[in-house]
């Protein structure tokens, strides 16, 4: 399928068609379908838990939710391989579990505390996964696009020069609407259309930008695939807000980009059902427009989806949410349990690799050395 210009999926947002041909995600095993409503169940019942927490002050600082957008996260990554890197914006949570981060670490970081993926220094903004090739959320809004445009050129020179070979890998960077008019993107952008990089700028389009509507912001609003064509890149407008339809769109563009090794921008138009962040009042969007979205829940979709189709059904789905709720319950104990940080200590570590001068070098966090621990516990 080619999908330069191309417009994938089905939705109330405007400018989206219909797609043609077979689906792709339908074809799938039924264990793999299971699977990604579990993942998305399990973002959002995180997110929730996450919600309750900073309510109760259990975090601090900036905290953005990803209720809503569960299918865009979950779908491109099961479109991509395990070493494909993935760098994300800072609504990141639903990025770092559906790379594969354990809810534990990913709590304890919201928390604050050393058990944290970044020994709680990070905080909600920047969950961090290198084994599982998540190279951050990034708080700065655009900056992680430049970054992205350079995982790509690594693994292409990893590949082509040093392993004299061919390019293997595609790298996928997140970037919410607001960013389309940051000047650090469009130098990304024309960097890795001159240099044929092979990563896929993936818009995840919810039609805001904090509180401002993307059409009161940013040119070209309906057709933003147009800011592509300027870079030479293919384009493909996808249904965010159907995980079939993301998976069957992604995997396109992911197989034209990684056979091909090209850049390339997808529109994926999602929808986020709560404020930009928890301290958001929502007053710039009506609730009846909030209530239609709603109606389109992403995993509602799949569940009656896999209920049709005779794989599923209510008892079950009641009990794997139990499941769920319990093993997020788990990971706040848990989170609750770990210390925060020694200030004095972690000041001065993790700025060099190497101790220089007060710096005493750096330590992995807990999540890349609770397995080794356990495997010499066994």
């Amino acid at each position: 399928m080619s999908v330069a210009n191309t417009s994938i999926g089905t939705s109330h947002l405007t400018g989206i068609v219909p797609a043609t041909g077979d689906s792709v995600a339908r074809s799938l095993p039924d264990k793999t379908l299971l699977e990604w409503l579990r993942m998305m169940v399990l973002i959002r019942e995180f997110e929730v838990r996450t919600m309750q927490a900073y309510q109760d002050r259990k975090i601090g600082g900036f905290c953005h939710v990803y209720i809503g957008q569960e299918a865009v996260a979950v779908g491109c990554t099961a479109s991509v391989e395990h070493p494909d890197p993935i760098v994300t914006a800072y609504r990141d949570h639903g990025h770092a579990l559906a790379r594969g981060m354990d809810p534990k670490y990913c709590m304890a970081e919201m928390f604050g505390r050393i058990g944290g993926c970044a020994k709680g220094k990070g905080g909600s903004m920047h969950m961090f996964d290198r084994d599982n090739n998540l190279f951050g959320g990034h708080g700065i809004v655009g900056a992680q696009t430049p970054l992205g445009a350079g995982l790509a050129f690594g693994t292409k020179y990893i590949d082509e020069v040093i392993n004299e070979g061919t390019s293997q890998r595609v790298t996928l960077c997140f970037l919410g609407d607001g960013a389309l008019n940051q000047g650090a993107l469009h130098e990304a952008m024309n960097l890795a259309g001159l240099m044929k990089l092979p990563v896929i700028f993936i818009v995840e389009n919810n039609g805001y930008s904090m509180g401002t509507s993307i059409n009161r912001g940013t040119t070209m609003a309906d057709e933003i695939t147009a800011k592509a064509k300027a870079y030479g890149m293919l384009s493909a407008q996808i249904d965010g807000m159907d995980i079939l339809n993301v998976y069957d769109g992604m995997k396109a563009v992911v197989d034209q980009v990684r056979s091909t090794p090209c850049p390339a921008f997808v529109d994926m138009r999602t929808y986020r059902f709560k404020g930009h962040s928890m301290s958001d009042p929502r007053k710039y969007r009506p609730r009846e427009e909030e209530q239609s979205y709603e109606t389109d829940d992403p995993i509602a979709k799949l569940r009656d989806y896999l209920f049709s189709q005779k794989l599923f059904d209510e008892d079950r789905f009641k009990a794997m949410s139990k499941e769920i709720r319990g093993e997020v319950r788990a990971s706040i104990k848990w989170a609750e349990a770990s210390p925060p940080p020694d200030v004095m200590e972690e000041l001065y570590k993790d700025v060099y690799v190497e101790e220089w001068g007060p710096y005493n070098g750096t330590s992995e966090p807990e999540m890349l050395t609770d397995g080794d621990q356990r495997k010499e516990e066994g």
